[in-house]
């Protein structure tokens, strides 16, 4: 038993020298079963992952590998695995596949934009934080920060990308950020500006962290991860990212079962990374801040739909005019709201679409003064 310490110890001391550190290597674990490329593939990201900074133990079946090896006969059982050396702190972060978070929980991808080359997080790629849509991005915003926080960047800038109900959480993040929240937005790179991303946005990387809805993520992941292999093969990136939610406290990344083996090897980096940026703490700092500045207050506005008063709803529409002038940043669920709410106020309005989303379309003259009654009515 003496020797065998002794030559743990002058291990540790070797590998001390050969890493420059000797703390504590950290333990990524990674689940094997389940790709749609086979075991081979997973055992060949470990060996491109391998480094001298933390360990990689695989959970999954009987193998001829390098690494530690806890066997598991299934999905299922990688899983329980998986969750209990979690649990007991011998893993410190896991890649696994096919994994089911709670609701609340959501995972942020890390992905590396085609246009310049960029790093940029999406916020979120899997799991839901919320049923409701505007809340659940409100959330992933939240998230996205984290996420970007432990991995280094102290004031990450934030887009939201322009999907249906992009305007309802940028207006609920205003409130946030006029309560004490402090965060940064990102400016658009198309001529108008704003904080609401555009297609070409994504592709440059304008954001450090990409806000939108999770189905939507999922697919820009799947685009910006095989868009080279025709789909079938993930070949670039850092993989789905880790499920952050209020309260959780295991840090499991997420990859598909398309992914390839450098994929999976940037997920275990990614993992690693987090581990070196003290995710967890960074999860507990960040909601402890955001829940000071009247989070649930913000949040429970946007489950509390503002009811048109029956004034609005019988509202008829004036006289027919020219609609020539414009006015953007309205949410398009709230579109024929804010016509009959002008319509109230007896200016003539239509809705329409504009090149960069909803729009509510008045006479010139009417510009202005449409422009601070739809203010004054919350829906800008």
């Amino acid at each position: 038993m003496s020797k065998n310490i002794i030559a743990e110890a002058l291990l540790e001391i070797a590998e001390g020298i050969e890493s420059g550190s000797f703390a504590k290597k950290p333990k990524i674990g990674l689940t094997i079963s389940g790709s749609e490329h086979g075991v081979e593939n997973m055992l060949e990201a470990a060996v491109l992952a391998k480094s001298p900074h933390y360990d990689i133990v695989l959970i999954g079946p009987k193998a001829d590998t390098e690494f530690e090896l806890v066997e598991a006969d299934d999905d299922e059982a990688a899983h329980k695995k998986m969750e209990e050396l979690l649990d007991s702190k011998y893993l410190d972060a896991c890649i696994t596949m096919h994994y089911n978070f709670p609701i609340g929980v959501s995972t942020i991808g890390r992905v590396v934009t085609p246009g310049i080359g960029k790093e940029m997080l999406i916020a979120t790629t899997t799991g839901s934080s919320s049923m409701n849509r505007v809340e659940s991005m409100v959330r992933n915003t939240v998230a996205g920060i984290t996420v970007a926080k432990a991995l280094g960047k102290e004031n990450p800038t934030v887009g939201i990308l322009n999907v249906d109900g992009a305007r309802q959480v940028e207006k609920a993040l205003n409130n946030l950020r006029a309560n004490g929240y402090e965060f940064e937005y990102t400016e658009s790179k198309r001529s108008d500006g704003g904080a609401v991303l555009r297609g070409n946005d994504v592709l440059q990387g304008v954001p450090d962290v990409c806000v939108t809805d999770s189905l939507t993520g999922n697919i820009l992941m799947k685009m910006f991860s095989a868009f080279t292999t025709g789909g079938s093969y993930e070949s670039v990136g850092y993989g789905y990212g880790p499920g952050i939610g209020e309260g959780y406290d295991r840090t499991v990344l997420i990859i598909s079962r398309a992914s390839g083996a450098p994929v999976i090897a940037n997920a275990i980096k990614y993992a690693y990374d987090l581990v070196l940026g003290d995710i967890k703490d960074k999860v507990q700092k960040e909601y402890t801040e955001v829940n000071s500045h009247c989070y649930d207050a913000v949040i429970d506005s946007l489950n509390t739909k503002k009811p048109a008063s029956e004034e609005a709803a019988e509202a008829e529409a004036p006289p027919k005019e020219v609609v020539t002038g414009s006015i953007s940043g309205i949410d398009i669920l709230d579109l024929d709201d804010a016509v009959q709410a002008l319509w109230k106020n007896k200016i003539y309005a239509e809705s329409g679409m504009g090149c960069t989303g909803p729009i509510v379309m008045v006479s010139e003259a009417n510009v202005l003064n449409a422009t601070e009654i739809l203010e004054n009515e919350d829906f800008l």
